[in-house]
């Protein structure tokens, strides 16, 4: 966290003054009342005149106690603010170049928790503990200083407190961290859970999941408040228990110097004023102590972004000495596969020694049942994955030698369900890129035939969609998701199973618009439909991680093996579809 406070060392060291400065002001109050008393101001000669003096050198003394408070505070604010805001920002860049496997390993909730709870309770820290610990704890010395000043033995007397206090800190702090570290692991539980039915709602109502869920959550809630009630007992027990020290050690000087004036060894107003300073004294250990709360949670929060931290991305960008830079306007868009081997999880391989070539240009479909390896082989040409054995190269080069950046302009990608952003439908096709130009924009939507249905929206290329769409058919959606792959101009183009949400009439946009795009670009089509690829210069057939047949159409009818079963299949399922409606 240094490293993040470094560039403000001097607003921290301005800081530092204001506080002092403040704290003074403030300590210097009770010495004057303490001058008061006396020095017999009330009954002496001229005492009116100098009472008023002193009142008006303590009015002056508040004054600059609030202003360099508010200064303090000020500054502090926005320090803490620069460094929690350079905080998320670096933590969500670096999210966003992990390799896949990161997100296999980690739910989207705990790190939407690491990118709002936990930087959050960081900036708490800055703005609100590291106040309490400048603020209270040179109020502590400077106290401490005028307490000697007073009356040495009484405030020797007054320091056997430290080590008790030190004794009763050290007592509560593992199970104060243990409470924090559980209820945040909890909170997070929560938060991820929230997340994941949230994504999936249209699941949950669709199977009448909604009480089950609830149920669920009121568990995941319950568990959660049964955390959060440990962790206040817990903070209360030890905040009260400064409390009882506070109050025994006022008792405490006050009985030591009650008898010390009856004595006539001490004087009144430095008993006062001792009074005043040691319920001071307590003030700021009060204010650190509650902050112990802040500061436990601060410690996990750093634990826990500290952990996304250290992960290295899997797949990075090649070092300087083997990295290759070809202009993408040079690259043919020949890909390799050479003999690769792939697994998610060691020990659990799912392509086995795979070997295949495309040509520059050519079209090739990709078929074969769930699990048959299809999104894994072109996973691994997108690079989201690094391979076990073998190598993957495009025009002769191992993508592995290729930067990310370059790499992901060359190839790319339709997915499924394609992905939209909370924007403008303009935005979501150039994807945020003012270099793109609107004109740009409309020509590609205009080829893939979005152009007439984003023109009947409210505000046509201007009209904002939600998260992921929302208002937006699938097919819609997978319009838009096309047109921005031809803003991009990839070199080699990839559709995951593009077309298996799309009704007929959007499936024959979307089919005439890839043959037109598809021209002089190599282009692999994983097809859920086998219509979509009927037409492919070659059929790759995948199953279990092998490619068991490839050829065109016709030869792999002829052959009537794995493809034509499945071609049957198919078949089958899209009369089903068609006669659905006469059934019913």
């Amino acid at each position: 966290m240094l490293a993040y406070a470094k560039p403000h060392r001097y607003v921290f060291m301005t800081s530092f003054f204001c506080t002092f400065f403040a704290i003074a002001a403030d300590l210097l109050q009770p010495y004057l009342v303490k001058i008061a008393i006396d020095e017999n101001l009330i009954t002496g000669e001229h005492g009116t005149a100098k009472i008023v003096f002193i009142g008006a050198i303590y009015l002056l003394l508040a004054i600059i106690a609030f202003i360099f408070s508010y200064l303090q505070a000020n500054l502090l604010q926005r320090a803490g603010q620069s460094i929690v805001g350079q905080l998320r920002k670096d933590l969500f860049k670096h999210i966003s170049k992990q390799s896949m496997s990161f997100f296999d390993r980690n739910s989207i909730g705990s790190l939407v928790t690491n990118e709002s709870s936990d930087t959050e309770t960081i900036n708490q820290f800055f703005t609100s503990v590291l106040l309490s610990l400048v603020r209270d704890g040179l109020s502590i010395i400077l106290i401490i200083g005028f307490m000697f000043y007073l009356d040495v033995q009484l405030a020797l007397y007054c320091l056997i407190l430290f080590p008790i206090i030190t004794l009763i800190a050290a007592a509560f702090r593992s199970t104060l961290r243990s409470v924090y570290q559980r209820s945040r692991a909890q909170l997070s539980r929560c938060i991820a859970f929230v997340a994941e039915n949230l994504a999936g709602m249209s699941l949950i109502q669709s199977f009448h999941q909604e009480k089950e869920q609830q149920e669920r959550f009121t568990e995941q809630n319950k568990a959660y408040l049964k955390e959060n009630l440990r962790e206040v007992r817990t903070s209360i027990m030890f905040n009260r228990t400064f409390d009882i020290l506070g109050n025994v050690s006022i008792a405490v000087v006050v009985w030591l110097g009650g008898r010390a004036v009856l004595d006539h060894s001490l004087e009144f107003g430095v008993l006062y004023a001792f009074i005043s300073y040691i319920r001071q004294f307590f003030q700021p250990i009060n204010q650190i102590t509650q902050q112990w709360n802040t500061l436990q949670s601060t410690i996990v929060s750093v634990e826990r972004l500290w952990r996304i931290f250290s992960v290295e991305p899997e797949v990075q960008d090649p070092k300087p000495e083997i990295t290759m830079n070809k202009p993408i306007e040079n690259i043919q868009g020949r890909v390799d596969f050479n003999h690769i081997r792939f697994s998610y999880t060691k020990g659990e391989e799912v392509l086995h020694d795979l070997d295949l070539h495309i040509r520059p240009g050519e079209f090739v479909g990709i078929v074969g049942t769930t699990g048959a390896g299809k999104s894994s082989l072109v996973n691994l040409l997108a690079r989201f994955y690094d391979v076990d054995e073998g190598n993957v190269q495009i025009d002769g080069i191992d993508v592995r030698r290729l930067p990310q950046d370059a790499l992901h302009q060359v190839v790319g990608l339709v997915q499924q369900d394609p992905f939209l952003y909370s924007g403008s439908i303009l935005d979501n096709v150039r994807l945020f890129r003012e270099d793109i130009s609107r004109e740009d924009v409309i020509r590609a939507c205009t080829f893939v035939g979005a152009d007439g249905m984003i023109r009947r929206l409210s505000e046509g290329y201007d009209t904002v969609v939600s998260e992921r769409g929302s208002g937006l058919s699938a097919g819609e959606r997978q319009l838009i998701s096309f047109a921005r792959i031809i803003v991009f101009r990839p070199k080699i183009l990839i559709l995951d199973e593009a077309t298996a949400n799309l009704d007929s009439h959007t499936e024959r946009l979307i089919q005439n618009a890839l043959a037109k795009v598809s021209k002089g670009r190599t282009t692999l089509v994983i097809a859920h439909r086998l219509s979509t690829i009927r037409s492919a210069d070659r059929i790759i057939v995948m199953r279990n991680g092998y490619i068991v047949e490839e050829g065109n159409h016709e030869a792999l009818m002829k052959r009537n093996g794995y493809y034509a079963e499945l071609h049957r299949h198919s078949r089958r399922g899209h009369n089903m579809e068609r006669w659905k409606p006469q059934l019913q």
